[in-house]
């Protein structure tokens, strides 16, 4: 199944996609729901962020090929960062070019997404937890993370959370996904979800036992190899097995 958040005629709903349609549910996405009469061809509504997130959780350092890339050792434990929810834009929406950032960079990234309260949730019972994946990308202000020496500031900046186009649930190994980036119809990155050095699973536990997870929350699951940077006039393009595509462009900043 796959979950849209759209906004139509001023009015901001839930909908399911089923070919080139969207149907209005009523109810929660997040609890019960179903679909209602109306339906919408696509093209005649704005696609918005699938959630709006209390709060993201990103990954550092969790893919096999992205340590060997690096030189890096092996992470014991996650390690994990915020982003803000004022970071998270739509698919087709514009990554703003930062005035006095030197280097902004791509990262293709698997976006969990909680379904209800989490804390302290044990491995085994975390696919209850989880209402789906969507396309990230983490983008990040590369220059000012190794000046500043930690994530927050480079990491954080309005537009540098892009997220959708849709949720995605059902018949999905998330543990075992192709994973690309394009810049510009060029393949930057190329991976697959089996190089994790942690899985789904123990990735939502982990975060939950550091603090409560809330409906809508995004877990983003780290970045493979090949990160690089962007520029003004770019097109970026996440591609994940059996979720989709999300496109977004960079512009200068006002």
């Amino acid at each position: 199944m796959k979950i849209a958040r759209f906004k139509k005629d001023d009015q901001v709903n839930y909908g399911v996609v089923e070919e080139n349609k969207i149907h209005q549910v009523s109810g929660s996405v997040f609890g019960e729901f179903k679909k209602t009469d109306k339906v919408f061809d696509m093209n005649s509504v704005k696609l918005l962020s699938p959630v709006e997130p209390s709060k993201i959780i990103a990954v550092g350092l969790n893919y096999k090929d992205h340590a060997r890339e690096l030189n890096l050792p092996i992470p014991q434990e996650p390690i994990i960062f915020l982003k803000p929810p004022t970071s998270v834009i739509a698919d087709n929406e514009s990554i703003v070019y930062p005035p006095r950032v030197g280097q902004i960079d791509y990262e293709a990234e698997l976006g969990i997404v909680i379904k209800k309260k989490a804390k302290n949730i044990p491995e085994k019972k975390i696919k209850d937890y989880i209402l789906g994946y969507t396309c990230v990308n983490d983008v990040t202000a590369r220059d000012l993370q190794t000046k500043d020496g930690q994530w927050c500031r480079s990491k954080s900046f309005d537009t540098f959370c892009p997220i959708g186009p849709f949720i995605v649930n059902g018949g999905i190994e998330a543990n075992n996904l192709d994973i690309k980036l394009y810049l510009n119809g060029v393949l930057k990155q190329s991976s697959n979800t089996g190089n994790f050095i942690f899985r789904v699973e123990q990735l939502v536990s982990f975060a939950s036992y550091v603090m409560t997870l809330l409906p809508g929350d995004i877990i983003s699951a780290g970045t493979p190899s090949g990160v690089g940077p962007m520029t003004i006039g770019d097109e970026v393009v996440v591609w994940i097995e059996k979720i989709g595509s999300l496109t977004n462009y960079v512009v200068e900043s006002d």
